[in-house]
């Protein structure tokens, strides 16, 4: 399955396999980006993120933590 941008909770449920140790409410948009950008999964074009997609994914991130 590959992700998009859209898929918020999806993207959410992979940064928190792969970074546990990380509290997502201290993490930088700037960096989320660059995960979401490195998960094996995500295929989507990088140019169509903005800063409302990183917000859903981070308060995605906070409800799983």
């Amino acid at each position: 399955m590959s992700l998009k941008w859209i898929d918020s909770l999806d993207i959410a449920l992979d940064l928190l396999e792969k970074y546990p140790e990380v509290d997502p409410e201290t993490i930088r948009f700037t960096d989320l980006r660059e995960w979401i950008l490195e998960l094996d999964a995500f295929e989507d074009d990088p140019a169509h993120c903005n800063e409302r997609i990183l917000e859903a994914v981070q308060a995605c991130w906070i409800a799983e933590s």
